[in-house]
């Protein structure tokens, strides 16, 4: 029972000296990334390879944001990461990755801006970063992590956290199912969200579209960055 003690004693000071690098990572993610000017987050999974379709449009919205003048920010990996970074260098415009370690996911892909490589080794300091410095929301075909940083963000726009911003889903292959599900399971058997939350998601099957959505968003709300 001492050691038992001792060892959850030794843990407690280990989680007070943690709070330090959190500190840490806001402070530089911060620094870094101010006045970066209006950004789209792109979503999408690690695993996916540059010969699937979905890679493709990655790089091709990627480009049509950057080409449009926003920067574009990703998770920093492999994948539809890659693809996002690639399109926003080929568009001319900023290409900021947010890098953690994982273990399928080693390395920053190639396609980063130096000044905007940015890692991090705590995930909610990361999503801070996701969304703090972005004005709209792409996802394409992804798996958990994808989930998490898309309701992440609809639900900081739901309980009005953050202001009202565009949140474009490619691919309705990929994604009726799950917004049929929302509206059959959360809206219509359970009443845990309102008929209005399924306005804030719009699905599209091509980049052109998802860079129009975005555009016609903005077409009736102010731009204003979040910095």
């Amino acid at each position: 029972m001492n050691k038992i003690i001792k060892d959850w004693n030794e843990i407690k000071i280990n989680d007070s000296w943690a709070i330090f690098k959190i500190i840490a990572e806001f402070v530089e993610g911060y620094e870094r990334m101010a006045k970066i000017g209006p950004c789209i987050s792109v979503f999408g999974s690690a695993r996916t390879t540059p010969d699937n379709k979905y890679y493709q449009m990655g790089v091709e919205v990627a480009r049509l944001l950057s080409a449009g003048g926003y920067g574009v920010i990703t998770g920093g990996g492999p994948g539809i990461m890659e693809a996002g970074n690639k399109g926003a260098q080929e568009g001319g415009g900023k290409s900021v990755g947010l890098n953690i370690d994982l273990p399928f996911e080693q390395n920053h892909n190639p396609y980063i801006d130096q000044e905007y490589n940015l890692e991090f080794d705590y995930f909610f300091v990361r999503k801070v970063m996701f969304v703090k410095y972005a004005q709209g929301f792409v996802a394409l075909p992804g798996g958990f992590g994808t989930m998490d940083e898309l309701f992440e963000a609809l639900t900081l726009i739901q309980t009005k956290k953050i202001n009202t911003r565009p949140v474009v889903l490619i691919g309705s292959d990929y994604w009726t199912g799950l917004i049929e599900w929302i509206k059959h399971a959360m809206l219509d058997l359970e009443s845990n969200i309102s008929p209005k939350d399924l306005d804030l998601i719009k699905i599209v099957d091509s980049p052109q579209a998802a860079f129009d959505a975005i555009e016609d968003f903005y077409k009736s709300h102010q731009l204003s960055p979040n910095f």
